[in-house]
């Protein structure tokens, strides 16, 4: 495995922004930077062997900050929303940047995504480190995560994240990586199967309403494989609150710690496939669909709402504020540890 670092750019106050590439004996390779712990580039083959980029991204470093779609990188301290801003531990509550509608999300306009993490080569792999300081977007605690890539030989990219922190805190991570298995156009035809057979309705700012329900018999079943774009246009809330799909969903067998498939996403057109597996409890699956007047992408390209779809795996939305839902709770001396791993195919 080859690991090559490149100089990408600076920030207006110095700090130095990296490309590492991970190309393995096949030629593909993964592209990763210290910008949010972004997933820059994925190029993997078709079924003609024919090697393309086949995530969301940006051609220039400066465009990774505050984008709307929060392209290929590691939101934080707490991915996805917590209700208005607001949450309590031990009877103390804690008061968040409001920035989306009446709610908080992805950590705040100052989260990780937009910052410039610590990079390394180690082992293998590259490794990413934000120390974030106590207050930091009203968060308690100083707490350090570490974001891990690895790229294997037979195209697996595998993500660790894990952190630490010196009083109780909250954090919820994962990746916003999008996905067009083509490398361009929409992504509407791309089929996807969920091991998911209970979804977390929300009320109309995407705050999950309470308890799960079962996908049979709505627009949010894919236990079945079909195309995103099939149901997308249904009169059902989820669909018309998130102008397509934007929800969790409860990943069927769920136990703490173990690794298990949560998703297929594939393309008839290209023959390439990705399997999601994931350590956590849920999937939000977002369909890209506020992507238009986000940067210029790679290559000029200009992107439009559903060109490419999220599988982000992670705990529940609002889980701060949802004892009943899998704590995202972290305490002091204990570690958050959770993986995802993408593993790119061909279907014949």
């Amino acid at each position: 495995m080859a690991i090559n670092r490149k100089l990408w750019g600076r920030t207006p106050d110095g700090k130095a922004i990296y490309k590492y590439t991970l190309t393995n004996a096949s030629g593909a390779s993964a592209v990763v930077s210290n910008v949010g712990a972004a997933i820059v580039a994925i190029n993997v083959p078709d079924r003609d062997g024919k090697l393309a980029d086949v995530v969301l991204g940006y051609g220039k470093p400066e465009h990774y900050f505050a984008d709307g779609p929060c392209a290929g990188k590691v939101p934080g301290r707490y991915a996805n929303r917590i209700a208005k801003g607001r949450f309590s531990l031990d009877g103390k509550e804690y008061t968040l940047p409001i920035n989306n509608g009446p709610n908080h999300l992805h950590g705040g306009p100052e989260g990780f995504q937009n910052q410039v993490w610590e990079s390394r080569k180690r082992k293998g792999g590259v490794e990413f480190k934000y120390v974030s300081a106590d207050g930091e977007m009203g968060y308690p605690g100083n707490l350090v995560a570490v974001v891990r890539y690895e790229w294997s030989e037979d195209n697996e990219l595998r993500l660790t994240f894990s952190a630490k922190s010196d009083a109780k805190t909250v954090v919820n991570l994962t990746n916003h990586v999008y996905f067009n298995l083509n490398g361009r156009g929409s992504a509407l035809q791309h089929f996807l199967k969920l091991n998911a057979s209970e979804y977390l309705p929300t009320d109309d700012t995407l705050i999950p309403l309470g308890e799960p329900e079962p996908v049979a018999g709505t627009p949010m079943d894919f236990l079945n494989p079909k195309t995103l774009g099939r149901d997308i246009r249904k009169d059902f809330p989820a669909l018309k609150f998130g102008k397509g799909y934007d929800a969790c969903w409860v990943i069927d067998g769920y136990r703490k710690g173990q690794i298990q498939e949560a998703a297929e996403l594939w393309s008839n057109r290209s023959g390439r496939s990705v399997k999601v597996f994931t350590t956590q409890p849920g999937i939000q699956v977002y369909t890209g669909n506020w992507l238009d007047g986000c940067p210029v992408g790679k290559r000029g390209r200009i992107y439009h709402d559903y060109d490419a779809v999220a599988l982000e795996c992670q705990h529940f939305p609002d889980s701060p504020n949802r004892p009943d839902y899998p704590t995202t709770v972290l305490q002091p001396g204990k570690t958050f540890h959770e993986a995802i791993i993408f593993a790119f195919g061909v279907r014949k």
